[in-house]
């Protein structure tokens, strides 16, 4: 059994991505989950992740190229993985340690320059400390650092892996 080309491996990450966004739009519209701004920030790098990782499926740029998108991947998701580790600690802190919540996003961007606006969505809110929802023992954060990890090995995989050039489905 050999393993599939780099291709379709990325394809198929890219499918990945696509299914965590539609998992946060559905916890968010049918569940009624109001995501923090480290949720709104972790969306953004799985999205930065899924079209990469299209990018490089339907460009097929050959071993090098491959490496060079593997680090870049390998990058963001660690950024990833930094925001849900954030995240993961916000949830952990005991109730009179929670930083304050912060004004709807909407307010912020009218009110603040965009670079105070995303310094504040970096650093986590009292919004981000509430858990909303967990499942097999794990918080939306966690599944997100459970995501980002594949991602990052996945990244690291490819980074390492020697190849000839691949083709899509060979």
């Amino acid at each position: 059994m050999s393993i599939p080309p780099s291709r379709s491996l990325y394809l198929l990450a890219a499918l990945c991505c696509a299914a965590l966004i539609g998992a946060a739009l559905v916890m968010e519209h049918l569940l009624g989950l109001e995501p923090c701004p480290l949720c709104i920030m972790q969306r953004l790098v799985v999205i930065s992740l899924g079209v990469l990782f299209l990018i490089v499926a339907l460009h097929n740029p050959g071993g090098k190229g491959y490496k060079r998108y593997a680090l870049i991947s390998l990058l963001t998701s660690a950024g990833g993985m930094a925001l849900a580790i954030r995240q993961l600690w916000l949830q952990s802190l005991p109730p009179e340690e929670v930083p304050a919540c912060a004004p709807p996003l909407e307010y912020m961007l009218e009110s603040f320059p965009l670079i105070e606006v995303l310094e504040f969505m970096l650093s986590g809110t009292g919004d981000c400390a509430e858990v909303q929802w967990v499942f097999l023992g794990l918080s939306i954060p966690g599944w997100t650092l459970v995501a980002f990890s594949g991602f990052a090995l996945f990244s690291l995989y490819e980074l390492l892996r020697s190849r000839p050039r691949d083709r899509l489905f060979s």
